[in-house]
């Protein structure tokens, strides 16, 4: 996979010596209350990064890792669409940042890889999410009640998006 490009981030392949930074990113407790995980931070990230079926890119800002954006594909032709997931370090929020490595990775899904349906699933009570992922031109499917179990054992929902490919807001 090439380096994408944004207005502001740089999208690039995520590599072992990645691990440590993305690791201390997902520590931070705005993340790890959204993030499953076990204690070793580290095995999860060099975990995710060895998942054959996601593909992993760093996000950078100003030469910074400040978070990871994910993205697999269901290659199925009569159901083919690409889902994504995004972690990102909260001293860079409420700047647009993830909007713009959202924008930056659906445009790479659709003009680059001819993907018509993107999703993303936030948890349901993640307006900060659900807002940023509005922009970029998702939209609410529907709620998926006890969709994923937190850290602390109990289950929340989520919320279903998806993004048509003529939706995209560029």
């Amino acid at each position: 996979m090439t380096v994408l490009r944004g207005a502001s981030v740089v999208l690039r392949p995520a590599v072992s010596e990645d691990v440590p930074a993305l690791a201390a990113i997902r520590a931070t407790p705005e993340v790890r209350a959204r993030w499953s995980g076990g204690t070793d931070l580290q095995a999860d990230v060099a975990e995710d990064l060895e998942d054959p079926e996601t593909r992993c890119l760093v996000i950078e800002h100003r030469d910074r890792t400040i978070g990871m954006i994910q993205w697999h594909a269901e290659d199925e032709p009569d159901y083919r669409h690409a889902g994504i997931d995004l972690f990102l370090d909260p001293s860079a929020h409420g700047r647009g940042l993830g909007t713009d490595a959202v924008r930056t990775l659906a445009r790479h899904l659709i003009d680059a890889l001819g993907y018509h349906r993107l999703v993303i699933d936030p948890a349901a009570d993640n307006t900060v999410a659900i807002r940023c992922y509005t922009k970029v031109g998702f939209q609410p499917v529907g709620i998926m009640r006890q969709y994923e179990r937190r850290a602390d054992g109990t289950w929340h929902d989520g919320l279903l998006m998806d993004l048509l490919a003529a939706e995209l807001v560029r």
